[in-house]
């Protein structure tokens, strides 16, 4: 049987209304298949393979169309996370083993590109480094580190005059440099060490704790930083795609994203962990559980609802964590609390309750946790703004019903 007829890339780029260039972002993320045609000067792509991406693109679906006067929501299709049977997958490729051999920065510059060659340095922009660091000094000085984040971001942006270019590889230059910024803009703890490497995590763990940044240290803190890079379509992930659908730039992408991170059921959820295992430390597992549990709290860091069994970003970093002699006290707090909940409350830990045993092994204070998961899942946040600008804009949009009184209704009184 003769193959069917490939098509051409200009063809796809044709059926799917985009750039030449979007054809081959499309494929570098793993949304496209492509091979050398004959002679090997061109790529031919799979005509059943394009129709199905023209279909994704438009939010087809069997369901009768929108009333009149309604927006029709196109479904959110990812390829940056998979997340099935107590398993994720950064595009395909398992996030515990690309922690072993690959550091953070290679892995989001290659979430960003497809690129698997290590990418440039991530330094941060001179102007923007001194915006943020200005801001950061004029706060007050019970600002939080996240709150030093949030400002960094405005005010980087502020300064940058191309931040409105939404090209892929300007996005991923703006991201590479917004993610350093983050950590460069951050004060160092007052008796802090040089950093034996110039690597992200590095440069942030002097800004977390003063417990000398050594070797292992570094290596567990970029494999929460790898772990961390995204997980799907959390709260802050589709706030972040909403701004990107909006055509927002990168920067206000995290900003809105930031916003949602806040929240004490996202990314503040290991801060009262830490809290939690503090306590536990001085009292003990059984009246601090029961503590919470009189008081009608959710017990902080166990239990999640896309995993039946073990968080595997917790399993990881136990089990790095078990290698330092230090972090033992912490680690036995965590088991305890673990064990005794599950006398009536079977729950496994999570990765906060993962993050509040580092952050409290380490003298780190109980929001070193968030800031971690926030300058992880920045480059994150940037991928998913990455798919979304390919889009159609104003996609991402939640669609209402009015549930309030049948207009007209009278002026309220006293107007």
């Amino acid at each position: 049987m003769a193959e069917k007829r490939r098509l051409t890339t200009q063809q796809v780029a044709a059926r799917l209304g985009v750039k030449p260039e979007t054809v081959y972002a499309y494929v570098s993320r793993g949304l496209l298949g492509s091979r050398r045609g004959p002679g090997g000067r061109v790529s031919t792509f799979d005509p059943d393979e394009v129709q199905r991406l023209v279909h994704r693109r438009r939010g087809r679906s069997d369901g009768p169309p929108p009333a009149r006067g309604q927006d029709a929501a196109d479904p959110v299709y990812s390829a940056v996370t998979l997340i099935e049977d107590d398993r994720y997958f950064y595009r395909g490729v398992d996030p515990v083993e690309l922690a072993r051999r690959a550091s953070f920065e290679q892995v989001a510059w290659w979430l960003w590109t497809g690129d698997q060659r290590p990418g440039p340095p991530f330094a941060a922009p001179e102007a923007g480094l001194a915006a943020a660091r200005a801001v950061g000094d004029a706060l007050p000085p019970e600002a939080g580190l996240v709150d030093r984040l949030r400002v960094a971001a405005i005010a980087a942006a502020a300064v940058d005059p191309v931040r409105f270019d939404l090209r892929p590889r300007t996005v991923a230059a703006t991201a590479r440099g917004l993610i350093a910024t983050f950590v460069d803009a951050l004060p160092r703890r007052d008796d802090a060490t040089s950093a034996p490497d110039d690597s992200v995590a590095a440069r942030l763990w002097p800004r977390l704790t003063t417990r000398p940044a050594d070797a292992d240290a570094v290596t567990t803190l970029d494999t929460a930083l790898v772990l961390l890079i995204d997980h799907g379509l959390a709260a802050s992930t589709v706030t972040a795609r909403a701004a990107a659908s909006a055509r927002a730039h990168p920067y206000a992408v995290v900003s809105a994203a930031l916003g949602a991170v806040e929240g004490p059921l996202h990314g503040a959820a290991s801060g009262l962990a830490h809290r939690m295992l503090a306590d536990v430390l001085e009292r003990g597992a059984g009246p601090v559980v029961a503590e919470h549990l009189r008081a009608g709290r959710r017990l902080p860091g166990l239990g999640h609802r896309l995993y039946r069994t073990v968080d595997p970003r917790a399993q990881v970093l136990f089990d790095l964590l078990e290698a330092v002699p230090e972090a033992a006290p912490a680690l036995a707090a965590a088991h305890a609390v673990t064990e005794t909940a599950a006398t009536h409350l079977p729950l496994p830990a999570n990765v906060d309750l993962a993050l509040a045993t580092l952050s409290v092994a380490t003298g780190m204070p109980p929001e070193a946790g968030e800031t971690i998961f926030a300058v992880a899942r920045t480059a994150g946040w940037i991928a998913h703004a990455l798919e979304e600008y390919d889009e159609r804009a104003l996609r991402v949009r939640v669609t209402g019903r009015y549930e309030g009184p049948p207009p007209p209704q009278p002026l309220p009184s006293g107007s």
